[in-house]
Parts: structure tokens; C-alpha cells; sequence
């Protein structure tokens, strides 16, 4: 498989492009809706959604569960485009959630549940500001980790429109500084803020490794290949239309 040349500038712009014909499209005038956690996909999603509609029709919503210690960078994202910025604290829905579950399970909440609750319950937030202020919600999940399934079904893989989907880690951290975005946001190690270690560190693998693969098919360690094609085949369904009864 023959690597493309990528250029940034490039796909910067056509995806501001992309962005707005969205818009026009399906929410003319609408606001974008988008969560920020400080990191670089919410940050580049952000920037881009920003250069296509105007900063004044973003809104960033910031979702800490109780305290959350990188939250700087998000406001810090806030403040470096202009967007109009709120912070709906969540903490209290995920206790209520948790309890409630644990109470009508007698076996209790699985660990998983309780690692993705979170995500699904930030969304909730997301499409509850959307309606009230006229908006269509931003997803902000790249390739790389759609590829391994790194993401929440109904939490941080839904949304209306995704300006990052087919743009590897690599990719988007590129047009990001096309963007002008500052290293420090682009740069900050990954994390989904949900069960305590980076996303390479969860996975197994570094990004690098899984976008060389995705774009190239070239990949050394026959084992880290072995890892990445399992979670590719059994994570496939998240991103395939919810199969349905046909008469």
C-alpha cells in the first residue's frame, strides 16, 4: 500500500469547507455544540468548526466528573479561540446513575459500564445545550481510534457531523498546527480521562505505530498487528448503522 503524500494546509481548508456546506445544509445558522476536554481532537475540532462558522456561533462545554486536573487546558482552549465556554460539572449524574443501577442489579454495575458511563452521560449533556441553544453537536473522535474501537457507543461516537473521522492521530495533530493551534495543545498525551491511564497505554501500541499500519499496512510486530486486526474486526459494529427488522 503506497503512502500519500499529506497536505495539511490542504485538508485544513477543505474540511473548513466541508464544515460549513454541513451548516448550510443541515442547520443553517445553528451553533456547534462541542465538548472540551483540553485535548487535541476537541481542540482541532473546535478550531476548525471556528474558522468555518465564526468563533461567536461555538460553544465549548466543559464536563469534569468532580475535579478534573487537566481542566486548565481546556479553559485554555476557550480563551485561545474566543468561544463562548461552559462547564456543566457531572459528577452528580454519574453517582446518581451508578447508585441507581447498583441498587436494581444484584450482581451490581461491571467495571465497563462504570468506565463508560461517563462518556454517555457527557453526551447526554452535549444534546441537552444543543437543543436549548439551537445547535449541532460536534463528534470528535479521529481514525486512529475509530480503527481500534477506542470510543464510547452512544457517548464520545455519537454526534451530528465528525470533521475528524477519516484523520489518523498523525493527521490531525498536522492540521492543527495548520490551524495555528499552540504545541501544548496539540501535544498533550492522550487520555479518554475515564479509566486512569493514556490511550497508548491502554491500548498497548503508540499511534504512530497504528496510523503507519492504517495508511501504509506496514507494521513490524507481528503481534501488535495480531492485537490491532482483533479489535478492528470486533469493533466494526460501533461504526455500522444499528441493523433493523425489515418487513
Amino acid at each position: 500500500m503506497e503512502k500519500k503524500a499529506f497536505h495539511a494546509m490542504e485538508v485544513k481548508d477543505r474540511c473548513v469547507a466541508w464544515i460549513r456546506d454541513f451548516f448550510e445544509e443541515n442547520g443553517k445558522g445553528c451553533n456547534c455544540v462541542i465538548g472540551i476536554s483540553g485535548g487535541k481532537d476537541s481542540s482541532v475540532a473546535a478550531a476548525l468548526c471556528a474558522e468555518a462558522l465564526g468563533r461567536e456561533r461555538i460553544i465549548g462545554v466543559l464536563m469534569p466528573d468532580g475535579k478534573q486536573p487537566d481542566i486548565d487546558m481546556a479553559e485554555k482552549l476557550i480563551a485561545f479561540l474566543g468561544i463562548t465556554g461552559i462547564t456543566v460539572n457531572i459528577a452528580p449524574a454519574v453517582l446518581a446513575v451508578t447508585g441507581g443501577v447498583r441498587c436494581a442489579l444484584p450482581e451490581g454495575m461491571s467495571g465497563q459500564a462504570g468506565v463508560n458511563l461517563p462518556a454517555r452521560i457527557r453526551m447526554a449533556v452535549l444534546y441537552a445545550v444543543s437543543q436549548s441553544k439551537n445547535g449541532r453537536v460536534a463528534n470528535t473522535c479521529n481514525l486512529s481510534e475509530d480503527w481500534v474501537g477506542y470510543s464510547t457507543r452512544y457517548g464520545d461516537g455519537a454526534g451530528d457531523f465528525a470533521p475528524l473521522s477519516d484523520l489518523t492521530v498523525t493527521e490531525v495533530k498536522l492540521v492543527g498546527r495548520a490551524a495555528g493551534l499552540p504545541d501544548e495543545l496539540i501535544e498533550k498525551v492522550p487520555s479518554d480521562g475515564l479509566c486512569g491511564k493514556s490511550d497508548e497505554e491502554h491500548l498497548g501500541f503508540s499511534y504512530e505505530m497504528l496510523d503507519r499500519y492504517i495508511r501504509t499496512g506496514e507494521i513490524k510486530d507481528a503481534a501488535v498487528k495480531e492485537k490491532i486486526d482483533e479489535l478492528h474486526e470486533k469493533n466494526g459494529f460501533k461504526l455500522r448503522p444499528m441493523p433493523k427488522f425489515e418487513l
